[in-house]
């Protein structure tokens, strides 16, 4: 048995990294979005498009939500690609900023509102068996029902792999805070995992991706 959220971050990152398409001429790409040219700019939102969704989707509540985070972390990217190292992972980057966009989306909106610390934190644990009775689209599914809070520090903690001191510091809150919200949330999503994988029929993980595609 893992730790309830350790197994969905398995299955959720190794997908998340299937979203990324063409990235053989990644340099050339940013070396023209560094120019301003369209083309290059088209090219770079494509080829990530379906990752970027698939940080944003995390955060957001819906699609509606996640295409709006992301249009705004990309226009961020673009505002500051010059600064980009090249050196370093492009996918690294944009995955940091798409994150702190999110992070700044749902403060904007006032929608986090976070428990108070408590004492003691047991952790809950959910079988492996049971996360792979569901899609990914399940899981994601039961992520973004969490509440805005629970859902952000559980996004920070379990698939970025902040740890709550840095949490803390990024969501301006206290370390205990961010261990309680992310004990609230792994036990809500312990107990969605089990009841969905009780009415769910499908088999393997992730079968219709249509909402990342770029339309």
């Amino acid at each position: 048995m893992l730790l309830c959220g350790e197994n969905i971050a398995f299955y959720i990152k190794a997908r998340q990294e299937t979203f990324v398409q063409d990235t053989n001429n990644i340099n050339e790409l940013i070396a023209g979005c560094c120019k301003k040219e369209r083309s290059s700019q088209e090219a770079l939102y494509r080829n990530f498009f379906g990752y970027g969704m698939s940080i944003c989707l995390r955060y957001a509540q819906n699609r509606e939500e996640a295409v709006e985070i992301m249009n705004d972390g990309f226009l961020k990217i673009f505002q500051h690609i010059q600064s980009f190292d090249t050196s370093r992972s492009f996918k690294t980057w944009l995955a940091k900023i798409m994150v702190n966009t999110s992070i700044d989306f749902l403060r904007g909106k006032k929608k986090m509102v976070f428990v108070d610390d408590i004492s003691h934190i047991p952790e809950p644990g959910t079988d492996d068996k049971i996360v792979d009775k569901l899609s990914y689209e399940e899981l994601l599914k039961q992520v973004q029902a969490l509440p805005p809070a629970y859902r952000t520090v559980f996004n920070l903690y379990v698939i970025e792999g902040y740890q709550h001191q840095e949490i803390a510091l990024m969501l301006r809150i206290s370390e205990g805070t961010s261990k309680s919200n992310l004990f609230k949330a792994k036990k809500i999503l312990k107990e969605k995992i089990i009841n969905a994988s009780t009415n769910t029929s499908v088999d393997g993980v992730g079968q219709n991706m249509s909402v990342y595609k770029n339309e």
